[in-house]
């Protein structure tokens, strides 16, 4: 299948970035390189090109009823610009997808998916109708997304894109008139820094780019350090710590399960787990060693394999080679002592939080 590109495909070209496919897209990896990107969002501004994400708007009088039944978190009640994170899970509690759901008003919700689970994640939505006075938007090829994020993203919006933002509050969002048309801007990202997300049509979207560029004040960013940014602050990437085989409460994300809810697909075998527990469990694993784990490394215990590895590196912000790994429960509390397989070689290490480098959000 050919692999489609955003609208900024040719902006990455001509900056020379390094392409390569990614969910069906041909995406940027890095432009300098991983480190300086990295750092560029830790210590002042880096931009994202995240237009791959795909994005489905419900509207109608059942608008939240149907939010609350296929999603695990509560949005009933919330007032109209919050954004909430949580899951789609299956009958048997496996994830279906992580997502962002932002409520826009009493009947109407935007719902933001990864983009490589776009086309299960529209059929299973659409699977779950039956029942619901609601309209479906699947809106993933309108829409195309950038991600300003870092210390000094609230500054560069301001006053390089003139979008108003400063007074958003940690997620949630608005909509916004910006060159004559609508857009929506939330204060959320996907790094552990403060940040925005910007949605707009694909001509605004490549017009905003280009005034970030120009501006020499916000560093272009590829996807390597988008997910070097999120893995330090423990932050889960679907197809490493989520899956329809690692749900939720395996993932240490009960927190975005509220099983006070009437009812949500996968409650049941959610809180059944919760209850009794699960026999693997996702955990942060700090090595003694510069040594570098990889997804699908063994982690093993006296010899004996107990987990793998989902995702690690040598950590750019605190120079640790850590990971997060999917381990057996017995093996999963703090401080145990475990080993990963690294080709030939076995190195020591333990078991740490998973989140190796302190979130910055602004909250107050």
């Amino acid at each position: 299948m050919e692999e489609k590109k955003t609208c900024l495909y040719d902006k990455h070209v001509a900056l020379g970035a390094l392409m390569s496919p990614f969910a069906g897209f041909i995406m940027p990896i890095q432009y300098s390189n991983i480190t300086d990107e990295h750092q560029a969002v830790r210590q002042a501004c880096g931009v994202f090109d995240v237009s791959h994400m795909g994005e489905v708007l419900i509207t109608g009088p059942d608008a939240e009823r149907y939010v609350q039944h296929i999603f695990t978190n509560d949005v009933a009640g919330a007032p109209d610009g919050q954004v909430f994170y949580g899951m789609m899970c299956y009958p048997d509690g496996g994830t279906v997808d992580d997502l962002l759901v932002y409520k826009m008003g009493a009947e109407e919700f935007f719902l933001v998916i990864n983009a490589a689970n776009i086309d299960k994640d529209v059929d299973w939505m659409k699977q779950q109708l039956a029942g619901f006075n609601v309209t479906f938007e699947h809106q993933s090829d309108y829409y195309g997304q950038l991600a300003v994020q870092g210390p000094e993203a609230e500054t560069v919006v301001e006053e390089v894109l003139e979008l108003a933002c400063k007074d958003l509050k940690f997620y949630t969002a608005t909509k916004l008139n910006a060159s004559g048309e609508t857009i929506i801007i939330s204060r959320t990202g996907y790094t552990g820094e403060d940040g925005f997300e910007i949605y707009g049509s694909h001509d605004f979207i490549v017009q905003n780019w280009d005034k970030l560029m120009a501006s020499g004040r916000c560093k272009p960013c590829g996807l390597g350090c988008r997910d070097t940014l999120r893995f330090e602050v423990g932050l889960p990437l679907y197809g490493d710590e989520l899956s329809a085989e690692i749900s939720p409460v395996m993932a240490g994300l009960s927190m975005f399960c509220k099983f006070e809810k009437e009812e949500f697909i996968g409650k049941e075998a959610l809180a059944e787990q919760k209850a009794n527990g699960v026999a693997k469990r996702v955990i942060g694993i700090e090595l003694q060693d510069k040594a570098i784990p990889r997804h699908g490394y063994a982690v093993l215990k006296d010899g004996v394999q107990v987990g793998e590895v989902t995702t690690g590196y040598h950590c750019i912000s605190v120079d640790k080679s850590v990971c997060m790994a999917l381990v057996e429960t017995p093996f999963a509390k703090l401080g145990t002592e475990l080993e990963i397989q690294i080709r030939k070689k076995t190195f020591p290490g333990v078991v740490v939080k998973k989140r190796f480098y302190d979130k910055h959000y602004k909250k107050d």
